[in-house]
C-alpha cells in the first residue's frame, strides 16, 4: 500500500494519477473530506488526516509499505516556522509508530544546509528527523516551482514589469513543474531501490533566468515584459502585499538572500539528479491559460 500524505496538492495529485495507472494501491491522505471523491474516483482509499494531527496520521498510514511525505508551508501562519515544525514532529511521531518499510520525503534545494536559509531550513528539520526513522529514506530535493510565478503573472501582464528577487535577473536557477516532481517521486516509489538513504535533485530539463521568464509571458500575453530586480528594503511589504504573512515573508526574503549568493543549489557529490518534462513555456502558458476568463 502506497500511502500519500498531502494528495491535494499538485505533487501529491501527480503522484496519485501516476501510481493508479500502474494499478498499484494507493491511500490518499486528504485534510477535507471534501476532497475525498476525486481520489475514490481513481480506485484509492481515502483517509482524513490533519497533517498536525499525529494520532489521525497513524491511523492513516497503518499498513503502508511506502508513504510519501511533504510538509505544507503555512504561507497565512502567524508563526510560519513554529507550525511548520509542529508538522514535521506530527508526521515523525507518527511514522515512527507506524513503521513504513519506505519513506520517500518531498525536499527542498539546499535542505542539507543547517542555517541561513529561510523557508528551506523546515526542509533540513524534516530530514534530519525522518533520518531517525528505522525505514529507506528517499529525498527527494525538489528546484523552486515554475508555479510560484502565478502571483506575479498578472501583474506583469498588467504592467509590463516582472518583479524579481531572483538577483541578478540574468542569473540562472533551477526551476521545476511541481506536477513533475510528483511523476518523479511515483517513478521512485515504484522502483524501490531499497538503499538505507537516497538523495534525488529534481529540476527541469533547463535552467532559466528571470529575463527568461519575463520574455516568455510577454511572448504568450503578446506583450513586452521586462525583468527588474525588486530592491532588497521591497521585499517583504511586497510578500505581505501578495497575500502571505510577514512571519512567511521574512522565511522567504532569507531564502533568495541565500540563493542570491550561490548556497541554494544540487548538492555536490550528492544523490543524483533527474529532470521534470515540462519547460518553462509550458508551465508559464497553462499559468496564464488559467487566468483567462470562461
Amino acid at each position: 500500500m502506497f500511502v500519500i500524505l498531502g494528495a491535494a496538492g499538485k505533487i501529491g495529485r501527480a503522484t496519485i494519477g501516476a501510481l493508479r495507472r500502474h494499478d498499484v494501491p494507493v491511500r490518499a491522505v486528504v485534510r477535507n473530506s471534501s476532497r475525498g471523491e476525486e481520489f475514490r474516483v481513481l480506485g484509492c482509499e481515502v483517509e482524513i488526516a490533519d497533517l498536525r494531527d499525529a494520532a489521525a496520521l497513524a491511523r492513516a498510514t497503518k499498513g503502508a509499505t511506502a508513504v510519501q511525505v511533504i510538509c505544507p508551508t503555512g504561507v497565512r501562519a502567524e508563526d510560519a516556522s513554529a507550525e511548520m515544525d509542529d508538522t514535521i514532529k506530527s508526521v515523525v511521531d507518527a511514522l515512527g509508530q507506524t513503521r513504513p518499510q519506505s519513506i520517500l520525503a518531498i525536499s527542498d534545494y539546499g535542505a542539507e544546509l543547517a542555517a541561513g536559509t529561510g523557508i528551506t531550513l523546515a526542509f533540513h528539520h524534516l530530514e534530519s528527523q525522518l533520518k531517525t526513522i528505522p525505514a529507506a529514506l528517499t529525498l527527494l530535493r525538489s528546484a523552486e516551482h515554475m508555479q510560484n510565478w502565478n502571483r506575479l503573472v498578472g501583474r506583469a501582464i498588467e504592467t509590463g514589469v516582472l518583479p524579481s528577487l531572483h538577483h541578478p535577473i540574468s542569473k540562472l536557477f533551477p526551476t521545476v513543474s511541481a506536477g513533475d516532481v510528483g511523476l518523479l517521486s511515483a517513478d521512485l516509489l515504484l522502483s524501490g531501490s531499497g538503499e538505507a538513504l537516497r538523495v534525488v535533485h529534481a529540476e527541469g530539463p533547463d535552467r532559466y533566468s528571470a529575463t527568461d521568464v519575463a520574455r516568455t509571458i510577454g511572448e504568450i500575453a503578446g506583450r513586452e515584459i521586462v525583468a527588474r530586480q525588486l530592491p532588497r528594503q521591497d521585499w517583504v511589504p511586497a510578500l505581505v502585499g501578495g497575500g502571505i504573512s510577514a512571519s512567511y515573508a521574512e522565511l522567504v526574503a532569507t531564502m533568495f538572500d541565500a540563493h542570491n549568493a550561490g548556497r541554494i543549489d544540487i548538492e555536490h557529490g550528492v544523490g543524483e539528479i533527474r529532470r521534470g518534462k515540462t519547460d518553462l513555456r509550458t508551465a508559464l502558458a497553462a499559468l496564464i491559460e488559467g487566468r483567462q476568463p470562461a
